[in-house]
């Protein structure tokens, strides 16, 4: 990770990159070369010997540069936290043992989700009066060598939470305990005296349900060894669908196979609940049950407990087996059960599509303890035409008798979210993927006689005119809601809108003080467009009572440019005086002159398009001519031709550089085109995949006609690369625009989508209703027509529903069997992104030896050189017909 980030989707106290349950993103461990490393970067004999590569120095040190920490705000915002990480994490994590049962990955080792991450360390520091950092205090009384998870404050700060596992002689991790540590002091200790009562982490571990005690999913004490497996089987492994049920879904991978996985998946995720005191008190918490989430009530005298049981499927993952969700007080008697959802099999693979019964069941952030929950009224089918077809509730916890549920709003889209404020104000979203068509509505859930109304209405994709999301803050029972603002002389209910500001001319955060019932905004903050890029991440002001004044705002904001990378600072109101809070350094000091550029372009068929352009340090293109250039890219898909066009982030970003990312080729003297918009358009009735091949072509070729056009890019050194959908996106153009790429890099991709017939990526029809789409969207289909050198990497043990490691053997085969120039690298342990340091630098010595060979040098092969006679076409002469595919999105799908 570059720079550090907050995430602005989520509480302050609640910011904390956990990683599926892990902490510090996705790269931990050891910094130092593995014995399993060799550098080999100028031995072409050992090209296809054993062992793991490492790239040249220039790449390897940015890749190593050490990882700035994540930050999080205490609850009443005047402590900071700084939770260390280490750089990337050895093979030999991923080489632990790992059972896969029901869509999920688990350590039974520590009985957690597989590959958690961690930190390394916590250091506290004291916002203080003048917005300056205090010195560090760092959490100390950990055992050597602590790995850290879960991290979160108590409601009234005074303490923090965390997981705490060290390495057992073997090297693996042993299980995981709740530790607490003091504020003040920063001192450190277990929660539990008993050193015998460990964390189940596989779905929840704890959480505060009040300011000093916890309930945590433990593991039961009697719970004995896990089941064997059978040497001789209890007998085949039978399904049927005698009923005749439609049942349609997608790829999923690790899926529970036989009574084995199904007892093994029962004994790893089985929890006992136990509440814990800071004063020692210990008690458990209901009976043994897999829990799957804890909630408790604002008050907080409840909490509302989901778990999953029998039976289970074969056929979709667990979060699709049956569930029940119920109320409990804190002190654990049961108070209702709330629902019990079947087995889920059957949700159609339409988008919009939900399980049926009731869902996204929560607790109002304004209330101490009052449910709302959501209903669907078509069964969960999105080809179901019906209105309403989402209806919203509420009721308290615990209704008196014969009190029934009562409506808070009907919705003929999809249910979206909602935003709560009091009783005279919530914003409920509703969404409807297949129009883009996004709406917000105004509600007063206290009062039956007024009438809800539309406050937006528009297009999901249109981001110039996105409003803007409301900003938060902290009530006295630990909620957010919509922050109240009260304007002197003026009479209207003003909220905060926060926007990330799109223009033609790049993202321009602002802030707008909006009134609710006129509609008028006033923009009382904006970024700075020249020089920096700057956000609001939070609203820092707290008042226990009333409306927020404006003369007392105080936001945390980030701010970086081309060439300075993210800091924090405290802004305030009226003055708007902003304090820098952070003061990291650059995490790649040589890279600091990089040039960066938005640019802008135009499709053949008059789309605009966007990309941002980088070169490399100190280079000129009228001194130093053409480069060599890499482009990567991922497709979107859209509904109309303006959206496509608009513009998305901003000129002024800091080039961030992830440990795969093209950007570090500009070390190696690429110049490097990132992100060059690749929109898939279906307008009204149209499905875009079927002209996907069509509107891919035109964009890549217009995105290399521009480079080209500005001299920093040779024509016959332009290589395309891509991972997931992006690696899918680089197959098809070497296949249908070979003229434009010298060669391709194809990571983690999906390439028959045969493969994948129940819908991929946004597309949702099945390979039978649109099987002309499927099969000539496939580039295995056209594997014949490949003759420019491509390269395919995959983890071997990748498990994103649409990219099985199966897809990149069969295509290098089918490659290999036409004689074309190719090279499969399959990684061992890795998954659909890369995490293990040798397997990250063997990627890049990888891409970088390809590169080098296939689009540094003067390319052997012929006929390069872009013929503009050919633009928007295909070699095989199939640009005009119906050709396939994908699309965007950035999704799980691919």
């Amino acid at each position: 990770m570059a720079s550090s980030r907050f995430s602005s989707s989520v509480p302050l106290n609640a910011i904390v990159s956990e990683n599926g349950g892990g902490g510090g993103g996705g790269s931990n461990g050891s910094v130092s070369s593995s014995s399993a490393l060799v550098d080999t970067e100028n031995d072409e004999n050992s090209v296809l010997g054993v062992g793991y590569r490492l790239p040249p120095a220039e790449i390897r040190d940015i890749v190593d540069a050490p990882p700035l920490p994540i930050l999080s705000f205490s609850p009443h915002r005047d402590k900071l936290l700084f939770l260390k990480r280490r750089s990337l994490r050895p093979i030999s994590e991923l080489a632990k043992p790992e059972e896969k049962l029901a869509g999920i990955r688990i350590d039974g080792q520590c009985n957690c989700r597989s590959r958690m991450s961690f930190y390394t360390g916590i250091g506290i520091h004291q916002l203080m009066p003048d917005d300056s950092l205090g010195p560090e205090k760092e959490v100390h009384g950990l055992p050597d060598g602590a790995k850290i998870n879960f991290v979160t404050w108590s409601p009234d700060g005074r303490h923090l939470s965390f997981s705490v596992r060290v390495d057992e002689e073997d090297g693996s991790s042993g299980k995981l305990r709740v530790w607490v540590a003091d504020v003040e002091t920063g001192k450190a200790r277990p929660l539990f005296q008993n050193t015998d009562i460990y964390v189940n982490a596989v779905f929840e571990n704890f959480v505060w349900v009040n300011d000093s005690t916890l309930l945590v999913c433990t593991i039961p004490s009697s719970r004995g060894d896990p089941p064997k497996k059978p040497l001789v089987p209890h007998g085949p492994k039978v399904q049927s669908n005698e009923q005749k049920n439609i049942i349609q879904a997608r790829t999923f991978q690790d899926l529970l196979k036989d009574k084995y996985d199904e007892d093994l998946f029962d004994y790893y995720a089985t929890i006992q609940l136990v509440l814990g005191s800071l004063d020692g008190t210990v008690m458990e918490f209901g009976t043994p049950a897999i829990y799957t989430s804890l909630d408790p009530s604002p008050d907080p005298k409840y909490i509302l407990i989901s778990t999953i049981h029998r039976p289970y499927s074969f056929t979709v993952p667990c979060s699709r087996f049956p569930k029940k969700v119920a109320v409990w007080t804190t002190d654990g008697k049961f108070v209702r059960e709330l629902c019990h959802l079947p087995l889920a099999e059957d949700i159609p693979i339409a988008f919009n599509s939900v399980r049926k019964g009731m869902r996204s069941i929560s607790w109002r952030a304004d209330k101490p303890s009052t449910l709302y929950w959501v209903e669907t009224q078509d069964g969960g089918d999105a080809r179901i035409e019906v209105s309403p077809r989402d209806i919203g509730y509420t009721q308290s916890a615990e209704p008196v008798e014969g009190e029934q549920p009562e409506i808070l709003h009907k919705l003929d889209l999809r249910y979206g979210g909602i935003y709560w404020c009091d009783d005279s104000l919530a914003l409920v979203y509703e969404s409807w993927y297949k129009t883009r068509r996004i709406q917000t509505w105004v509600i007063s859930p206290g009062s039956k006689e007024y009438n809800p109304r539309i406050l937006f209405d528009r297009s999901s994709e249109d981001v110039y005119s996105d409003p803007g999301s409301p900003m938060l803050r902290r009530t006295p029972l630990g909620t957010y809601v919509i922050a109240k603002l009260k304007k002197e002389n003026y009479e209207g209910t003003y909220v905060l809108l926060n926007g990330s500001g799109a223009t033609p001319e790049g993202n321009i955060p602002f802030i707008d003080l909006f009134d609710i019932n006129t509609g008028s905004k006033e923009r009382i903050w904006k970024s700075d467009k020249e020089t920096y890029y700057e956000c609001v991440v939070a609203l820092m002001s707290d008042k226990k009572e009333g409306d927020l004044n404006l003369d007392e705002l105080k936001f945390l904001i980030s701010k970086e440019s081309k060439t300075e990378n993210t800091q924090y600072y405290i802004l305030r109101w009226p003055d708007k005086k902003a304090s820098q809070i952070t003061k990291f350094p650059h995490p790649y000091p040589q890279l600091k002159s990089l040039q960066k550029e938005m640019i802008r372009y135009e499709r053949k068929d008059g789309v605009q398009l966007t990309a941002t352009l980088y070169l490399p340090p100190n280079y000129d293109p009228a001194k130093d001519g053409p480069l060599p250039c890499l482009i990567w890219s991922y497709p979107g898909e859209f509904k109309s031709k303006v959206a496509a066009g608009q513009v998305r982030g901003s000129p002024n970003e800091f080039a961030s550089i992830g440990s795969t990312s093209a950007l570090l080729w500009l070390a190696r003297r690429f110049a490097i085109l990132a992100g060059p918009t690749i929109p898939i358009i279906g307008e009204g009735n149209e499905e875009a995949n079927d002209r996907y091949v069509e509107q891919l072509v035109a964009s890549a070729e217009a995105a290399v006609l521009e480079v080209i056009r500005r001299g920093v890019a040779h024509p016959n050194k332009i290589a395309v690369g891509g991972h997931s959908y992006g690696a899918f996106m680089t197959a098809n153009l070497l296949a249908h625009a070979p003229h434009l790429f010298c060669c391709g890099i194809a990571r983690s991709g999906a390439y028959n989508r045969t493969l994948t017939p129940f819908g991929f990526q946004n597309e949702d029809r099945t390979l039978w209703e649109a099987t002309n789409t499927y099969v000539e969207m496939s580039p295995f289909v056209s594997a014949n027509k490949i003759k420019k050198p491509i390269l395919l990497i995959h983890g071997e043990e990748d498990n994103n529903p649409g990219t099985l490691p199966m897809q990149s053997d069969r295509f290098f085969n089918a490659l290999k069997g036409h004689g074309a120039l190719c090279r499969l690298v399959v990684l061992p342990f890795e998954s659909h992104g890369y995490s293990a340091r040798e397997s990250i630098m063997h990627v890049l010595w990888e891409t970088d030896r390809w590169l080098n060979k296939y689009c540094s040098s003067n390319p052997s092969d012929s006929g390069q050189d872009v013929d503009k006679s050919k633009e928007g076409g295909n070699e095989a002469g199939d640009s005009e017909g119906k050709v396939v595919a994908g699309s965007g999105g950035g999704g799980p799908e691919n």
